[in-house]
């Protein structure tokens, strides 16, 4: 699959489940299941309950994703 192809969306992290597995809820109120992206588990970026992440959901599966980005807590706080 291209990378084109995903659908980048914002959402915050309402639980953490194990194996870097987290529940996401979007603007929308949909609830999705996401995992860490390669590049943040090699940098071992944090993700906390609570945090607003960017996640790409495939056209093909909505209700699983992977996050790619948590933006910083205190610009997330202001939002």
């Amino acid at each position: 699959m291209a990378k084109d192809d995903v659908i980048e969306t914002d959402g915050r992290v309402i639980e953490a489940l194990p194996s870097t597995t987290f529940r996401v809820e979007l603007a929308n109120g949909h609830v999705v299941l996401c995992h860490i992206a390669g590049k943040m588990r090699m940098n071992k970026i944090n993700i906390l309950q609570g945090d607003k992440v960017k996640i790409e959901l495939t056209p093909y599966s909505l209700d699983k994703g992977r996050i790619v980005y948590r933006y910083p807590r205190n610009e997330a706080s202001q939002s």
